[in-house]
């Protein structure tokens, strides 16, 4: 059976996830989403079925057009999914960059919340 491009674009990631859960050890994962236009991350409790903390680049103040589909917003949106989820408790995860290659936003995410106090 011939198989489609997305068809499997989503079976790598599902292989990817189920990789994730067999070494994540009871970690947390931080869990990353990028569109041509923006960026998020979740911090997801794979045991529980449940998202502990979230952050976009679709936040942002009233009024204010927010710009997220650069490097500085990604590196935005690590700190600030950083922050959150210190302040739930959190330090270490497992990182999965949903098939996305570690390379620019996914990449600027990932070193800004490390800096930020996040281990994987």
């Amino acid at each position: 059976m011939a198989t489609t491009l997305k068809q499997n674009a989503k079976r790598r990631a599902e292989r990817t996830r189920r990789r994730l859960k067999a070494v994540a050890n009871g970690r947390m994962r931080l869990s990353v989403h990028r569109s041509d236009k923006n960026i998020s991350a979740q911090i997801i409790d794979d045991a529980n079925g449940v998202t502990l903390v979230a952050a976009s680049s679709l936040e942002g103040e009233k009024g204010k057009k927010q710009k997220g589909s650069d490097t500085a917003a990604a590196a935005r949106i690590g700190k600030l999914i950083a922050d959150r989820a210190k302040e739930k408790g959190v330090t270490d995860v497992v990182f999965d960059r949903g098939g996305y290659i570690y390379h620019g936003r996914v990449k600027a995410l990932a070193d800004a919340a490390r800096e930020a106090g996040l281990n994987f």
